[in-house]
């Protein structure tokens, strides 16, 4: 397993500059940065458009940011400048070798999980990513979605009962984050009794917080376990499918890639459930449908992944050579995030916000180029989305924010946008 605490000293030996330093250095390495937005701590708003407005209007289509604890990256804003690094691994590439700046991040940096080197298919690029991704694509196809759709029914009903005769719910710890891993749990073998811890380390993995590289070492521990279980005998789960295809995976190319795909099902999915839940509570435009079929539903998801992706943010990209992208000097291995949330809203593709996407799906919410997400990995989310969004209104017809819209808080991390509490009050049942 890849030791993500001591990656800066793995890559090119590099002696890490102390922390009273490290704003010097940041200077002269990296002029643009004088002065850069954080993207961490107050300077985050609760509304996420107007940080992305305000770098567009000041530095354009890509903009200089500075990371936890003030290290230096490029926000790319603009819908053709992150499709076009997403699509050119031969000048962006994944490789966080290459970066610039290792010598500035400490040991005990949060963000190590998002960037930190490690054999993944999240990470590997050519042949060796082509080999890996069509054996998720095949294990993932293998999934039945009307058995899916199944268990989610059930275990969405199950979480209404824990809650349907008080009146009142908080829906986001109470509900969205608890079906996407109980629905997967069974399709990839994971015990009941793992489920709640899971849930637990992935929300504060993708908040990467300070908590976020114990709650890793305990995810990949956890995981390690079910592999070695499913080499010592057959079966007809996701895992065990892994560890017989074809690509013949090794324990740890196993072990890095189901982490990968359970991660991704996890907030994502979670956040999805809820983003559309607080559309369809909180917009007359939908308010007035909800009763007549699921179309609105599905309308609302859409919108969703267009104006509150839930993955807002990627980490990352690395420069291959020195040149130039919007209005900016990019050096070799300098990193770029892909802000997915800003280029789905950017003005030259979207010259008219306030009039919706309508039928655009130009969104790079599921990402693009060769680390987009997998075909059937899109379809699985859609129908655990869904379903769980279609139960909880079928349940509860009278669903209603318990506070005002604007009331409602989103998660202060930049990297996800999702709510960090939706609570609802209804008629009990």
């Amino acid at each position: 397993m890849t030791d993500l605490t001591t990656e800066a000293a793995a890559n090119a030996g590099v002696r890490t500059v102390p922390a009273d330093q490290r704003a010097e250095v940041v200077a002269a390495r990296y002029p643009a940065h004088d002065g850069a937005a954080r993207l961490y701590g107050d300077s985050i708003s609760q509304d996420a458009d107007v940080l992305y407005r305000r770098l567009r209007a000041e530095y354009g289509a890509v903009a200089p940011v500075l990371l936890e604890g003030d290290i230096p990256a490029w926000l790319v804003l603009g819908y053709r400048e992150a499709h076009f690094v997403a699509g050119r691994s031969d000048l962006y590439d994944r490789d966080s070798a290459r970066w610039n700046a290792w010598d500035l991040v400490p040991p005990d940096w949060p963000m190590r999980t998002a960037v930190g080197k490690g054999d993944s298919i999240t990470w590997v690029t050519g042949a060796e990513h082509t080999r890996r991704s069509d054996a998720i694509h095949d294990v993932l196809a293998a999934v039945d979605l009307f058995e899916i759709r199944d268990r989610c029914e059930r275990v969405a009903d199950e979480l209404i009962d824990t809650f349907a005769d008080r009146g009142q719910a908080e829906l986001m710890y109470m509900y969205a984050h608890l079906i996407p891993v109980q629905v997967m749990a069974n399709t990839f073998g994971i015990p009941a009794e793992e489920t709640a811890g899971l849930v637990r380390d992935l929300v504060t993995l993708f908040d990467h917080g300070a908590g976020a590289l114990a709650a890793y070492g305990r995810l990949m521990g956890l995981m390690t376990r079910l592999i070695e279980q499913r080499r010592q005998g057959e079966g007809f789960d996701t895992i065990s499918r892994l560890l017989r295809h074809r690509a013949a995976y090794t324990d740890d190319e196993a072990l890095q890639d189901l982490f990968a795909v359970i991660a991704s099902a996890q907030q994502p999915v979670a956040y999805w459930i809820g983003n559309t839940l607080r559309l369809l509570l909180a917009d007359t435009r939908f308010a007035t449908s909800l009763a007549g079929g699921r179309r609105s539903v599905g309308q609302a998801m859409s919108e969703v992944l267009w104006e509150d992706p839930p993955v807002a943010n990627f980490t990352g990209r690395w420069a291959v050579r020195t040149g130039q992208l919007g209005s900016q000097r990019i050096q070799a291995g300098d990193m770029l995030v892909l802000s997915v949330a800003a280029a789905n809203n950017d003005p030259e593709v979207r010259p008219d916000s306030a009039a919706g996407p309508g039928g655009n799906q130009a969104y790079l919410t599921f990402g693009h180029g060769e680390h987009r997400c997998p075909f059937p990995a899109q379809e699985l989310a859609e129908v655990v989305a869904q379903t769980a969004v279609e139960v909880l209104l079928d349940r509860l017809p009278d669903l209603t924010l318990a506070v005002p819209a604007e009331d409602l808080v989103w998660n202060p991390a930049i990297w996800v946008r999702g709510l960090a509490t939706l609570p609802v009050t209804f008629t009990p049942a």
